[in-house]
């Protein structure tokens, strides 16, 4: 061997070194317990849909998947933030909603320092897609979302709703209404959609954006009253509900997806890993029946589709916020 092919050898080996570490680790997956964070409170749609697909996981990967709830504010900024400093070895993953793009968008736009960046992550399948669901207490005056945009024009700023934190899902929702219907609502912000749930039925807010997982057993005990849905068709699990868009706000469309993330530099035997779990875990039926259960109705994607759907999806929501601009 001459000199130049010593170096290059040299040169090479590192890179040999790092890849064949990589798989011996990924051949090892799991090594040790999952942590899954959710980065809102228990009750919300990325917390349905953590629970049953932690549990699915479990069996399938040998090792326990611990759901871990950071419910610390910022519409779920805090939580994502923490799944993308996390080490990229497949033992700290994340189940987040559509809001993961938005967040970064909102504090550009308040000329914040990001939490952190899309980028950041790899999408490994996508478990629900519900379309957000506007809901009202039982007792309230409110019957159609006509009853609800008159009162709210005649006061303006007195309607009070529920979020799961400044431009969360939840919120760029109602705003996206809001500015469609030329009314102005009073926002009052959460640590998540459970916590937002619990202020409707304890009569502190007047209104809430949510997912019919989250809805359906409020409104099946006849406390909550859904108005409309933001969807593009009406749902099975509330087939009488019209869309925003039947009623005329022809641009007003928003789901709650919730998906499976880990970091981008996850070594791909690991994502392939992952990814083949989550295609046994979205057929397990203990996992659909629980979503069927809650009105929830199983959206699942492997990584190549929920990439795309995700890029997709983004751009629109980006496109959404800066429509909105700066609300509080």
């Amino acid at each position: 061997m001459n000199r130049r092919d010593l170096l290059r050898a040299a040169a090479l080996a590192p890179l040999a070194h790092t890849t064949l570490t990589r798989a011996a680790f990924a051949q090892g997956y799991p090594s040790r317990n999952i942590t899954m964070i959710v980065p809102f409170p228990a009750g919300g749609q990325a917390d349905l849909a953590a629970r049953p697909v932690a549990m699915a996981l479990e069996r399938i990967l040998g090792k326990s998947v611990i759901v871990d709830n950071r419910a610390g504010g910022a519409g779920g900024s805090v939580g994502n933030a923490a799944a993308a400093r996390a080490e990229p070895d497949g033992h700290t993953l994340l189940m987040t909603l559509s809001s993961l793009a938005v967040l970064p968008e909102a504090d550009r736009l308040f000329n914040r320092p990001v939490a952190y960046e899309v980028s950041q992550f790899t999408p490994i399948a996508r478990v629900l897609a519900d379309p957000t669901l506007l809901a009202v207490l039982a007792s309230a005056p409110w019957k159609t979302v006509q009853d609800f945009v008159d009162d709210a024009k005649q006061r303006p700023g007195q309607i009070t709703y529920g979020s799961s934190g400044p431009y969360g899902t939840l919120h760029v929702a109602m705003e996206m209404f809001a500015v469609s219907a030329d009314i102005k609502l009073l926002h009052v912000p959460f640590r998540g959609a459970g916590p937002a749930l619990t202020a409707i039925l304890g009569g502190t807010v007047q209104a809430i954006a949510a997912a019919p997982g989250t809805l359906k057993p409020q409104v099946d005990d006849g406390k909550l009253r859904v108005l409309a849905n933001w969807g593009a068709q009406r749902i099975a699990s509330f087939p009488d509900i019209p869309t925003l868009q039947e009623l005329g706000y022809k641009d007003v469309e928003m789901y709650i997806w919730a998906g499976l993330f880990g970091q981008s530099a996850l070594p791909a035997p690991i994502v392939g890993r992952l990814r083949e779990a989550m295609g046994q875990v979205m057929k397990s039926p203990d996992v659909l029946k629980t979503f069927e259960a809650s009105g929830s109705l199983v959206a699942y994607q492997d990584a190549p589709e929920f990439s795309q759907f995700v890029a997709a999806d983004s751009a629109r929501l980006i496109a959404a916020v800066r429509k909105i601009g700066r609300v509080e």
